[in-house]
């Protein structure tokens, strides 16, 4: 549904810039947007590498089963149906810590 929403107002908008003669501003719009967002996804793998990264530290000195271990009886209280020691019980803590302590690009590879 949410690809017809956006393919819609895709299409509207180029219709209006055709309507109104503005054809060379669209393209133009549409190259310098595209330019944008090659340099925002380079600059977020970057920078989720790097939390990536450290996250597999963390989990190779331990520290992840240590979170998980702190954060244990909440994790059974919001999902009762994970097993005790499902490896997934350690994503989870440490998106839960990540998010809590502001790192929301740690957040994101974890949830993912």
């Amino acid at each position: 549904m949410l690809n017809y929403l956006w393919g819609f107002m895709i299409l509207i908008g180029v219709g209006y810039g055709i309507v109104t003669g503005q054809v060379e501003v669209l393209s133009n719009a549409a190259i310098d947007s595209a330019g944008e967002a090659v340099t925002l996804a380079i600059t977020m793998l970057g920078i989720m590498a790097m939390w990536t990264g450290l996250m597999e530290i963390a989990k190779q000195a331990g520290i992840m089963e240590r979170m998980t271990r702190g954060l244990r009886p909440v994790l059974r209280f919001l999902f009762p149906r994970i097993p005790q020691g499902h490896k997934v019980n350690e994503y989870i803590a440490a998106n839960i810590i990540a998010n809590v302590l502001g790192l929301g690009w740690a957040a994101t590879p974890m949830g993912l």
